[in-house]
């Protein structure tokens, strides 16, 4: 079997479960339109348009994985975004992070939940609602593990909680800011099998009084330090000492932290999206189109990010696989 057969064979075994929102006569596998617009974000495209053009114009190499006459147009790619269930491609999207983050050789211990707005991404009038993704975030190999954008009436606190249901935590140490310092995150994550390390603000004025009164009593050796920054206070316990007990109601009181360390954002997998794929100036709006482009973005960023050498700049690496075909079929056919 072809190295692009196996590609394809392998996104199948991921994507293939996921329904496809076509009419019943439509010609086009939904594996093929994938693959066109994971290659072209590869390449810098960012919309149904430049997809569609992309189909066209790189043919050739795209012809080594996907057989096709016609390229599809802008709107088949604009209705499979608009369409497409973004729960479904969310779990597929998980699945296929876990393998590809399994072969890597490399489990990564701490996972940072983060949520990022598609800042023009707004139905009329909504401009100071735009939508957003919540992100888990691997430290050491800088994959993203997964995403969920809310579904309507959710927050962004309900759509952590659902990307948490998708990752197997077990050994590893997930963090998060202020906003997911509540009485479900704490369980959420150990029960998955993860421990935690969350920020507490200071308009928790009762849980963080508690805090500073255990952390107060605790000796060096127990609690490392308190640090406060912009309101809010972390404090570290490194021995699972009395400094653990200061939680709010609700979280477990036999899980602690096993590891000492800072609490970690995911500026790289922000700054990535942002410059390189021009998320932010995103114009996907309707419907599902949203999510859906913010899966493929980051999807599109993972397989980057294993492309090539860690000192090959990204940008490079999107030129490389805008200009050299082999580079590009490269990337794709070793994603599985």
């Amino acid at each position: 079997m072809s190295e692009g057969a196996t590609a394809i064979s392998c996104l199948e075994s991921y994507f293939g479960a996921v329904p496809a929102p076509r009419a019943p006569n439509a010609t086009r596998r939904l594996g093929d339109l994938i693959v066109m617009m994971i290659a072209a974000s590869l390449c810098g495209a960012s919309n149904a348009t430049e997809f569609a053009l992309f189909a066209q114009e790189r043919k050739q190499a795209l012809s080594r994985l996907i057989d096709y006459d016609a390229a599809p147009s802008h709107d088949t790619f604009s209705r499979l975004l608009r369409l497409l269930d973004p729960e479904a491609f969310g779990r597929a999207f998980a699945a296929f992070a876990a393998a590809f983050a399994r072969a890597s050789q490399e489990t990564p211990e701490v996972v940072s939940l983060d949520g990022k707005a598609l800042r023009r991404a707004y139905e009329k009038g909504l401009a100071a609602s735009p939508p957003l993704t919540v992100s888990a975030f691997a430290a050491e190999t800088r994959l993203c593990l997964a995403a969920v954008s809310p579904s309507d009436g959710e927050n962004e606190v309900e759509a952590a909680l659902k990307v948490i249901e998708l990752i197997d935590l077990t050994g590893r140490l997930v963090t998060a800011d202020a906003l997911h310092c509540h009485t479900r995150m704490a369980p959420a994550i150990t029960q998955r099998g993860g421990d935690y390390l969350l920020a507490l603000k200071g308009n928790r004025r009762h849980w963080l009084r508690r805090a500073n009164l255990q952390l107060a009593d605790a000796t060096p050796s127990i609690a490392e330090r308190t640090e406060t920054s912009h309101g809010r206070a972390a404090g570290r316990d490194r021995d699972g000492g009395r400094a653990a007990d200061a939680r709010p109601p609700g979280f477990h009181p036999h899980h602690q932290p096993t590891r000492s360390g800072q609490a970690v954002d995911a500026p790289g997998l922000h700054w990535m999206l942002e410059v390189h794929f021009d998320e932010d100036l995103s114009r996907a709006r309707k419907d599902n189109a949203p999510a859906n482009t913010a899966l493929l973005n980051r999807l599109a960023r993972n397989i980057l990010q294993a492309a090539d050498a860690a000192k090959v700049p990204i940008s490079h690496r999107i030129k490389k696989c805008s200009w050299n075909d082999d580079y590009l079929i490269n990337a794709i056919t070793h994603m599985r």
